[in-house]
């Protein structure tokens, strides 16, 4: 299971707010999303992500995209 760590990413940053990481996309990755956008990223897990969008969040944010998808096995039940 993926489990997207966008606001943990951002917290360890101290980045509290769509705000703040809208500022930050622009200054260190000349990359702009929308206010909708923005909170779209921050109050769900993504279904879909553009590439441009996955490396701008790297790039200001200074993680890799494991950092930002955290993948969980399945828990096995016993005897399968």
């Amino acid at each position: 299971m993926l489990e997207w760590a966008l606001r943990k990413v951002m917290a360890d940053r101290g980045i509290w707010t769509g705000a703040e990481l809208a500022r930050l996309l622009k200054r260190k990755a000349g990359y702009s999303l929308s206010a909708p956008s923005v909170s779209a990223l921050l109050n769900s897990q993504p279904k879909q992500m553009k590439g441009d969008t996955l490396d701008a969040l790297c790039t200001a944010l200074e993680c890799v995209p494991g950092d930002l998808w955290v993948y969980t096995a399945p828990h096995q039940t016993k005897g399968a």
